[in-house]
């Protein structure tokens, strides 16, 4: 044992010995090198007995190892640890960018302001830019988004109707982009290869919620469309904001355009070319006596001078290109609203005897004329100082003939007038106006005497018998169905003119029009279906 422990302490002792001379070696290398260049580090330097002394307790791969892989120490801390700063004289970033000479720089400096949120300085350089070259974004796309890098067009087939070719009529189990502009019928048809796009999943890494009518064939879906377009047609007009698929059918699908301009709820069945009751709205032929009132049932509806859908068919497309270009442009009535005419002009008053004023006082006058129409062939007419909102909610049938009291809501009806209307059309001849009167008998020798005109009606004008503001006078409007807007289409009534029949005298009287406007459609959604 004694012989092992000498051993052991003759190896410690040379072990320290080969510690102590590599420490002192590598301080000598690393301080060297700073005194050879210079004092340039004003700090003394680190007494030999300040290292750090390896525990003597530890095995000797372990002490090997932290000897090996000992830390770089930074001698010059104290200078350098503030790093550098914007605007010293050393740094990089504080020189001065280079100023823009031509027109492309500018242009380029002011995309990279504008990125980086300096919008300021970006519409600074965007106008300098353009004043050194009014085609420097030509320049700028050419150079960093030049052609070559966008993949080539895709080639669209060509059109089986093209323009310079003659007119066939359109097979209506198609789509048809007729009547629609270059642009419109391209950006259209790219939607047709599009399919329906469901909802966006609520997370990243969530699953897209289930779309169950993107999986619907085109004929259900058409089915689908065509029962909207039915019940309410700007439903089907709205259907177009939803996404591109729809949006591409609703434009383009005949089907349903057919449907739209042939059915009785908004298109040309339910149009009516002659006179369908008298003015109280009683079926023509009635003898006054007990006479009931047109109705809206299936028996009434079919006696009701309807012109058959072949007639509408046969405008398809030797005048109009498309069904729903027929059912757009085509002049026809509105029955889901009411037209309104607002009326106002000025007056002069009378100024009060005790006044001392110089300037008179003048009165503002503002008035409102009501017309709705009904499927059956009648309306109502309404002239009231009452405005919209007090009115519509009661411009029904219903409170034609009841008692309305002052203190109902339903008293702004005391003065509204029972009516018929009628379309004029190519089918129907001339009438000299004015018209022909109300009763039932003049209605039959009215008729006999108009077929003997030649001359036929043009399209395109709406007359209406109304009862007048005393039994014995009778009233005729004579209005044009017009556009107003920029995209709407058969939603104005402009006047041609308006007189009163007395029917004791026989005698026919002009109102003047000096003040009156031109009626305009407002859609009622209460009104319904119904009528």
């Amino acid at each position: 044992m004694n012989e092992a422990e000498a051993e052991l302490e003759s190896f410690r002792e040379q072990w320290r010995e080969e510690v102590s001379a590599r420490s002192k070696f590598k301080v000598t290398s690393s301080t060297a090198p700073r005194k050879a260049a210079g004092a340039s580090s004003t700090r003394p330097q680190a007494p030999k007995s300040t290292l750090p002394k390896i525990p003597t307790d530890k095995p000797q791969e372990r002490i090997e190892e932290l000897d090996e892989v000992e830390h770089p120490t930074c001698h010059d801390v104290g200078e350098k640890e503030s790093g550098r700063k914007l605007g010293d004289p050393g740094s990089s970033s504080a020189q001065p960018n280079k100023e823009p000479r031509s027109a492309l720089e500018h242009y380029e400096q002011a995309v990279e302001k504008e990125s980086q949120g300096s919008l300021g300085d970006s519409v600074n350089l965007y106008q300098k830019a353009f004043k050194l070259d009014s085609r420097v974004h030509e320049t700028y796309q050419n150079k960093h988004f030049p052609a070559s890098s966008y993949p080539p067009p895709k080639t669209k087939p060509q059109d089986v109707n093209p323009s310079s070719a003659p007119v066939t009529v359109p097979n209506t189990a198609h789509h048809s982009l007729y009547g629609l502009s270059a642009s419109l019928s391209s950006l259209i048809e790219d939607f047709s290869s599009l399919s329906i796009q469901g909802e966006a999943p609520p997370a990243d890494l969530s699953p897209p919620p289930a779309c169950p009518i993107a999986g619907l064939p085109e004929e259900i879906l058409v089915e689908i469309i065509l029962q909207a377009a039915v019940q309410d047609i700007a439903s089907f007009a709205r259907l177009a904001q939803v996404c591109k698929r729809l949006a591409y059918l609703v434009v383009t699908e005949e089907r349903v355009w057919k449907r739209i301009a042939l059915g009785s709820e908004f298109g040309f069945g339910a149009m009516l070319y002659q006179w369908a009751c008298t003015f109280d709205g009683k079926p023509l032929g009635d003898d006054g006596n007990g006479g009931m009132l047109l109705s809206s049932s299936s028996s009434d509806d079919e006696a009701l001078p309807r012109i058959p859908s072949s007639v509408t068919t046969s405008l398809v497309p030797s005048v109009y290109p498309t069904y729903r270009a027929l059912f757009r442009q085509r002049p026809r009535i509105r029955f889901n609203g009411c037209y309104i005419s607002t009326v106002n002009y000025t007056r002069p008053g009378a100024s009060s005897p005790t006044s001392i004023s110089w300037n008179s006082p003048v009165h503002i006058v503002t008035y409102y004329r009501y017309l709705r129409f009904m499927r059956n062939g009648t309306c109502i007419s309404l002239l009231s100082t009452a405005e919209p909102a007090d009115v519509i909610p009661y411009l029904r049938p219903e409170h034609l003939h009841t008692n309305h009291s002052g203190g109902l809501p339903s008293a702004v009806m005391k003065d509204a007038l029972p009516g018929r209307w009628r379309l004029s059309g190519p089918s129907m001849p001339a009438t000299n106006l004015p018209g022909v009167s109300g009763a039932s008998a003049s209605d039959r020798n009215a008729q006999d005497g108009d077929a003997a005109v030649s001359k036929a009606e043009v399209e395109g004008t709406l007359h209406v018998e109304t009862a007048g503001a005393t039994p014995k006078y009778l009233y005729k409007m004579v209005l044009s169905l017009a556009s107003a807007g920029k995209g709407a289409r058969n939603n104005k009534l402009a006047w041609k003119g308006y007189w009163s029949y007395n029917r004791l005298a026989d005698d026919w009287a002009e109102f003047g029009l000096k003040n009156d406007r031109a009626f305009y459609w407002s859609r009622v959604k209460s009104y319904g279906m119904g009528l």
